[in-house]
């Protein structure tokens, strides 16, 4: 099955400062696919050449098999966009708005804006100008998932909404999976892409530092230690955390309870652990933040 999305040494130059930098992506057909990287990563510049809103300095892009730039209108009307800046303004109401985009869009079933608007708590009848940027950022998302394109692609999506909205647009997401639509989902909040993408791309200036399926990703981050030993192993054991190279923060109380941070499999951890008397043991689970910023520390790192 052709990729909704491929792109190969996909690179966009502003003069001297590169945004992105010889990126390889390729998102299938029928996933979410989540992009997660701070400001300045590279996220928007990237979507907006897969819609042809600018040009790529070189490389190659395909989007739903065929390239941005030679789609036109017949290709745009196939996927659903909502940008990290939305700007909606004027005396239309959001009910009129949405008409506009039906008729551009292309089929629209019946009743299909009202049940988004009521979804997301939306008052269509309300003027453009009105609207908070919350409200704003819902009618962006209505029209986005309006006519059930092939493709979304999500800048930011829930930028301003407040949590049971963006619960509502989570369950959006799911469905559209379900209903065999790709998603491409930017964000910088990263519980949403824990919660609802197959796959993920990190990014760090311009640069695909790592890829993979959250549960991967995950592999890669810290755990958080914390049990209890019985008070009269306390000393050595402190000792023997310390001399653990993946093992960093350790602390160990006088009554025997430990703490530390964990960068790496435990195998080494619970083998040194099978010497003591452990009454209690924590291993948390790794959390896709602290992977996250633990690969932008290992990028810095090689800078």
């Amino acid at each position: 099955m052709t990729p909704a999305i491929d792109t190969r040494a996909l690179r966009k130059d502003y003069g001297r400062r590169t945004a992105v930098r010889d990126m390889n992506l390729t998102v299938e057909t029928g996933c979410v696919y989540g992009l997660i990287g701070p400001n300045g990563a590279g996220k928007t510049t990237t979507l907006r050449m897969l819609l042809d809103i600018i040009r790529p300095t070189s490389g190659e892009v395909r989007v739903l098999g065929r390239a941005p730039r030679a789609g036109g209108p017949k290709l745009r009307r196939r996927i659903g966009y909502v940008p990290g800046e939305l700007r909606l303004e004027g005396r239309a109401t959001g009910r009129d708005l949405l008409r506009h985009y039906a008729e551009i869009s292309g089929p629209v079933e019946p009743g299909a804006a009202e049940e988004l608007a009521e979804r997301l708590d939306l008052d269509l009848a309300r003027q453009v100008r009105t609207l908070s940027k919350g409200n704003k950022q819902k009618l962006g998302l209505v029209q986005a998932f309006l006519h059930r394109p092939e493709l979304l692609v999500l800048d930011e999506p829930t930028s301003g909404l407040d949590p049971l909205v963006q619960r509502e647009f989570l369950q959006l997401v799911r469905e559209a999976r379900e209903a065999g639509q790709t998603v491409l989902l930017s964000s910088h909040v990263l519980s949403e892409i824990q919660q609802a993408a197959d796959r993920v791309a990190v990014l760090s200036e311009g640069d695909v530092v790592a890829e993979g399926s959250v549960s991967e990703l995950r592999l890669t981050a810290i755990r958080h230690l914390r049990g209890r030993v019985d008070a009269e192993s306390a000393p050595g054991l402190r000792s023997s955390l310390l001399a653990l190279p993946a093992l960093r923060e350790v602390e160990v109380a006088e009554d025997g309870r430990f703490s530390g941070v964990l960068d790496s499999e435990p195998n080494a951890l619970l083998k040194v652990l099978a010497g003591y008397r452990v009454q209690d043991i924590v291993i948390e689970e790794p959390d896709l933040e602290e992977s996250v910023l633990a690969l932008y520390g290992q990028e810095d790192d090689r800078g």
